[in-house]
């Protein structure tokens, strides 16, 4: 067991799943602060839960005293994370890139303090990749990098063993990640890379770049990838990803994706994203029958309350309480529109589901219907071809739902 406040506590969450050197960083970290990175690239305007247990890593190090940096790929985003994906990214244009950097600077500052003399540290890397020449790059650089090493990583034979292959622009981004993290070293003292543990090569060419040109000691840690207790990718729901951002995805659905955990991943959840202190994460896991639901509801508002802000969580759990124990639709439901002259007209209960959000397609609708699981304004729905019009609002709105956990207020625009 780490002797360290923040290596103690990470690993009794379940944050550690490789480290490089765990007793020369528990030192370290013992000795004063030390300052750690993660990156995140650009890929969207918001990150997403399957981002969380980074963002979480680096509240943890700041809880403790130490200095966390969020790296946001500016540079790197124009190559893309090659790590264990089946095909190369699309390169994205500058304006996407500056669009996504904005949106996901805004998803960070939800979680850490950026002011004061010790607050985190919120840097690009495209503020040094953007003024690299390649030849100086090849020989500051590319000379401590061996290629036999490189095409050993799991993440590049991964790629190579399918048709497809590895472009020589993504076969670059390991040097790069690792000129990164020398960077940071020189620039605000970095002396710890953090990230997945599908990051694990990328992180330790970084440190020996350092090693080797720096003649210093900095290590790596990586946390497990998740999956839910069922097998599923942590960070998806049923209608795609859960995205961090208000923008992209309203608070109660966001409320709703953490009340709907399985049963087994309640604990474990509660250690992992939020800031609940461990007795308690273990007492509610504890929790059996119907009490585990109880555990959930605090799992939802507590993450939600980090993710949205204190007032906002209450609020969802809140309305989930009115929605699902008092039958009522609440106005903080998520919502849609539909123009009116159609809802005028009539449109069909299928159609309807559709074009909402709460089925993929006409035929899913037609499914949903057809196995009982579809209601409109809380009375199941008996025929997919019934006509939905203005008659059927209640309150300006239409209130349709998916089983018992997926809700929609539609309303005429």
């Amino acid at each position: 067991m780490p002797n360290s406040d923040f290596l103690r506590e990470a690993e009794a969450r379940g944050f550690i799943f490789q480290c490089t050197d765990m007793e020369a960083l528990d030192a370290a970290m013992r000795a004063g602060p030390v300052t750690g990175y993660i990156g995140f690239d650009p890929t969207a305007d918001s990150l997403h839960v399957g981002s969380l247990i980074q963002i979480m890593m680096l509240r943890l190090m700041q809880k403790h005293g130490h200095r966390p940096v969020a790296l946001l790929g500016g540079g790197t985003a124009r190559i893309g994370d090659p790590s264990f994906r089946e095909e190369a990214r699309q390169l994205m244009t500058e304006q996407t890139i500056a669009a996504n950097l904005l949106g996901i600077e805004g998803c960070l500052r939800q979680f850490l303090r950026f002011d004061g003399p010790d607050g985190a540290i919120l840097a690009n890397n495209a503020d040094w990749l953007d003024r690299l020449s390649y030849i100086e790059l090849l020989r500051d650089v590319g000379v401590h990098f061996s290629v036999n090493r490189m095409l050993s990583f799991d993440s590049v034979r991964s790629r190579l063993d399918r048709e497809q292959g590895l472009t020589f622009l993504e076969f670059n981004y390991s040097i790069l990640q690792s000129y990164d993290f020398r960077q940071l070293n020189r620039t605000y003292g970095v002396t710890l890379q953090m990230g997945g543990s599908d990051q694990w090569g990328n992180i330790v060419s970084g440190i020996d770049l350092v090693r080797r040109t720096e003649q210093k000691q900095v290590f790596g840690l990586t946390t497990p990838l998740l999956t839910t207790a069922s097998g599923a990718k942590m960070g998806k729901s049923a209608r795609g990803a859960v995205w961090l951002s208000a923008a992209r995805l309203p608070v109660f659905e966001y409320w709703q994706f953490w009340r709907n955990v399985e049963d087994a991943d309640t604990g474990r959840f509660l250690r992992l994203f939020t800031d609940l202190p461990l007795d308690e994460c273990d007492r509610l896991a504890a929790l059996g029958g119907a009490e585990i639901n109880e555990a959930k509801k605090i799992l939802a508002t507590e993450a939600t309350a980090l993710c949205h802000g204190r007032a906002a969580a209450e609020e969802a759990a809140e309305t989930a309480r009115r929605t699902f124990e008092q039958g009522q639709a609440a106005a903080a439901l998520p919502g849609t529109t539909i123009p009116a002259a159609q809802l005028a007209a009539g449109i069909p209960a299928f159609r309807l589901f559709a074009e909402a959000g709460l089925a993929a397609s006409n035929g899913e609708a037609r499914r949903l219907i057809r196995g009982g699981g579809a209601r409109i304004n809380d009375a199941t729905v008996q025929d997919e071809g019934q006509v939905v019009g203005t008659a059927d609002l209640t309150d300006g709105a239409i209130k349709l739902s998916s089983g018992r956990k997926h809700h929609i207020l539609v309303r005429p625009a």
